[in-house]
């Protein structure tokens, strides 16, 4: 009775306090409770993975909830689950990929014996990375419309291009801000001495590389690199249009803004490839509206493609523009390491060599190696130039095609799908085909691209079930 008598009273301001928190715990609580939330904490909280430094492992880590839940799905009879059209073909790919293990220990033609361990610890991550991604695929893919909607999918994959945009500003605006992730701090030393633990553990704004002449920021934030960046960038963006096509007037002109605010720092990535990825999705986006007779739409793409050649062409950026496509540096290198590729991949056609392998020298001379005044001269990895020449090393030309094949099916079963999904779902596909000979797609740029398959898959479903205008044409 005394204690009751002598508390202090409960003021208005700390009982609004109390009352925001519960309201925040019920917030996360339902969150939590949806079946979705997996796919929303990896998508929403991406910046939040990077700064920590595990966002490449976060394709994995939430693929155990989502494999949990489908499971209960399953031994509860709730609900069958589904596959994508033409899964059979990347189930094919998997199995040569897994079965790359037997050839690990074998050393590839025109490559160096390198240690077995490392091998086995880049291909085991690979592998478990193309696992956790393929669960994504099938979990998105069976989530229905009210538990994952189509447009709540697209948005958070183009918030995520908003984020990317954003960590390109800031990374021309703060070139060499960088700094250890706690992840990074618990790992031990010579862990945290590795390069791609570096990379994707210790963030950073931007890729510094001698590219023009003089060492220089090239954006990367929230990714790895610099080539990481400008994929994302690209095949996130028309998510984010879809998500505004089908919105609101205001929707529409952020979306827009954005993607023109997008393009100073994708000059300044001074990525050739995105470059093109972008006139190509021009080309692609010109076509779709041309046969649909959207004369008004395609009249302002190409009135939006003039205003960039003119800022180009008037602006510095001019000179960026010019000084990359004079310096040239890596083509040599580039076109050597493909080579080696295509002669690996035939060395071992059917399951490859399980994992990359170090070139024998250089493209100069084979006598150039590693030393104490140069430890990165020569002995450089085959298929770290592109996804395909990965693939070709690793899972033999059969692993290759399973992989494109799978993607391909996708692209052409999903071209007639003419609504904002569709197009961009395809765009992003069809954008996987180029950048694959210049980008290692492995991690964020197959994640994002495979939930542009389950939106595509998940749009297909919809339309079969409830044809109508609704899905397709922007609110008046």
């Amino acid at each position: 009775m005394t204690a009751a008598l002598t508390a202090p009273p409960v003021t208005a301001g700390a009982a609004v306090q109390a009352g925001q928190r519960r309201r925040r715990k019920g917030r996360f609580r339902a969150l939590t409770r949806s079946p979705a939330w997996p796919v929303t904490f990896l998508l929403v909280g991406y910046p939040i993975w990077w700064a920590l430094g595990i966002a490449d492992f976060m394709w994995l880590i939430l693929a155990v909830p989502m494999i949990a839940r489908m499971v209960a799905w399953r031994t509860r009879r709730d609900r069958p689950i589904r596959v994508p059209p033409g899964f059979g073909l990347w189930l094919l790919f998997l199995v040569i990929m897994v079965a790359g293990i037997a050839t690990i220990t074998l050393v590839a033609p025109g490559t160096v014996p390198s240690l077995v361990s490392r091998r086995a610890i880049s291909y085991g991550n690979r592998t478990a990375g193309y696992l956790g991604i393929t669960v994504l695929l099938l979990y998105a893919g069976n989530l229905t419309e009210r538990e994952l909607p189509r447009r709540t999918l697209a948005g958070m994959l183009g918030l995520v291009g908003v984020f990317t945009v954003i960590g390109g500003v800031a990374g021309m605006i703060l070139p060499h801000l960088q700094f250890s992730s706690p992840f990074l701090l618990v790992l031990p030393k010579s862990v945290q001495a590795n390069a791609f633990v570096q990379a994707s553990t210790h963030p950073a704004l931007t890729q510094i590389q001698n590219v023009l002449g003089t060492p220089g920021g090239r954006p990367k934030a929230p990714f790895d690199y610099t080539n990481t960046w400008s994929d994302c960038l690209t095949i996130l963006l028309p998510f984010l249009l879809a998500w505004a096509w089908l919105g609101s007037r205001r929707q529409r002109l952020i979306a827009l803004g954005v993607t023109v605010i997008a393009m100073g720092p994708l000059l300044y990535s001074l990525n050739r490839g995105a470059w093109i990825g972008v006139l190509l999705s021009v080309a692609y986006l010109a076509v779709r509206l041309a046969a649909k007779g959207r004369v008004a739409l395609l009249g302002g793409l190409f009135a939006g493609l003039a205003l960039a050649a003119l800022l180009v062409a008037f602006t510095p950026l001019n000179s960026v523009v010019a000084g990359r496509i004079q310096n040239g540096k890596s083509n040599d290198l580039r076109s050597h390491l493909d080579a080696l590729a295509i002669a690996d991949g035939l060395a071992s056609p059917i399951v490859g060599f399980g994992d990359t392998r170090q070139e024998q020298g250089s493209p100069s001379s084979i006598a150039v190696g590693p030393s104490a005044k140069c430890p990165v001269c020569g002995q450089l990895a085959v298929g770290s130039t592109g996804q395909l020449w990965l693939l070709l090393v690793t899972d033999g030309i059969a692993g290759a095609f399973f992989y494109l094949a799978f993607f391909a099916y996708g692209a052409w079963r999903y071209w007639r799908d003419p609504s904002p999904y569709g197009l961009a779902g395809v765009l992003v596909l069809l954008l996987s085909f180029w950048y694959m000979l210049s980008y290692d797609a492995t991690g964020a740029p197959l994640g994002f691209t495979v939930l542009a398959y389950a939106l595509l898959w998940k749009n297909d479903v919809y339309l079969r079930a409830a044809p109508g205008p609704a899905a397709l044409e922007p609110p008046q």
